[in-house]
């Protein structure tokens, strides 16, 4: 199993930001099952040098053998916009884990027929 890399892209964050961040994807990758290839984090300033709720915070993480998960959240500073993202990829995620506990326990109809067929 490879490791997994967290690419960051985008604006210029602060080095203690950066360590931050690094840290909270870490931790979120842990509690995982598998382990994604690929986890981006882009921070974006939307409109530029006015101000006001501009940053923008995309988390992207690529599961194995599944479709990308894709959350962002906008917020006048980096960090928040970063905490408000986590907590959005958090709750994706687990729904994503949950969607699939529960799509494995519901036997499927073939395999439902075959059991119906052989007698069992």
């Amino acid at each position: 199993m490879t490791a997994t890399n967290i690419e960051f892209q985008g604006v210029v964050t602060s080095p203690a930001l950066r360590a931050q961040v690094m840290a909270d994807m870490a931790d979120v990758i842990v509690a995982l099952p598998r382990k994604p290839a690929i986890a981006r984090v882009a921070f974006s300033d939307v409109n530029g040098p006015k101000g006001g709720e501009a940053i923008r915070c995309t988390l992207v993480v690529q599961l194995p053998e599944r479709r990308a998960v894709y959350v962002e959240d906008t917020a006048s500073t980096p960090s928040l916009a970063f905490a408000a993202g986590l907590t959005k990829l958090e709750r994706r995620l687990r729904r994503t884990r949950e969607t699939q506990r529960e799509s494995g326990r519901r036997p499927k109809k073939y395999f439902a027929a075959r059991r119906a067929l052989a007698g069992n």
